[in-house]
C-alpha cells in the first residue's frame, strides 16, 4: 500500500474578498496529488480550526490579503493548541510586510509566502516539511 495523501485545508479568513491566490495554490495542490478542502471566503478562526480538525488534515494554508494577518494567524495557532490539534502545521500566504514574517513564525507559523512565489515552491515547501499525519 501506497502512503496517504496530504491532506490540506485552504481558508480565506476574515473579510477578504480576494480568493484568487487561494483557488490557484488549492488547484496546483490538488493537481500535486494532494487531497485538497477549500472553506470558501469569510472564514472566522474557529471556523477554519473546526473543519481542519473534521477533515483530519495535516496542514492549513491561509491566504490574507487584507492585512488581519497579525491578528488571524495567531487566532488559529491558538485555537489549534486550544483544540489540542497543534500537529496541524499552518502555512500561508498573501500581502504580509517581510518585517511580520519573523513575529509569525516565533507565534507557530510554519512558512509565509508572498506574492511571487511560484506554486512549485509552495508545492515543494509542503513535500519536504509537512508529514502525512497516521
Amino acid at each position: 500500500m501506497g502512503e496517504r495523501k496530504l491532506r490540506i485545508l485552504v481558508a480565506k479568513p476574515g473579510l477578504d474578498g480576494h480568493d484568487r491566490g487561494a483557488k490557484i495554490i488549492a488547484r496546483a495542490l490538488r493537481d500535486a496529488g494532494m487531497e485538497v478542502i477549500y472553506t470558501g471566503l469569510h472564514q472566522t478562526p474557529e471556523m477554519i480550526v473546526s473543519a481542519a480538525i473534521q477533515e483530519d488534515v495535516d496542514a492549513i494554508g491561509m491566504s490574507i490579503m487584507s492585512g488581519a494577518h497579525m491578528t488571524l494567524f495567531p487566532a488559529v495557532m491558538d485555537l489549534l493548541r486550544e483544540q489540542k490539534a497543534a500537529d496541524i502545521a499552518v502555512f500561508g500566504g498573501g500581502i504580509i510586510p517581510d518585517d511580520d514574517i519573523p513575529k509569525l513564525k516565533e507565534k507557530g507559523v510554519a512558512a509565509i509566502f508572498t506574492p511571487g512565489s511560484s506554486t512549485q515552491d509552495i508545492i515543494q515547501w509542503i513535500k519536504q516539511h509537512i508529514p502525512a499525519n497516521a
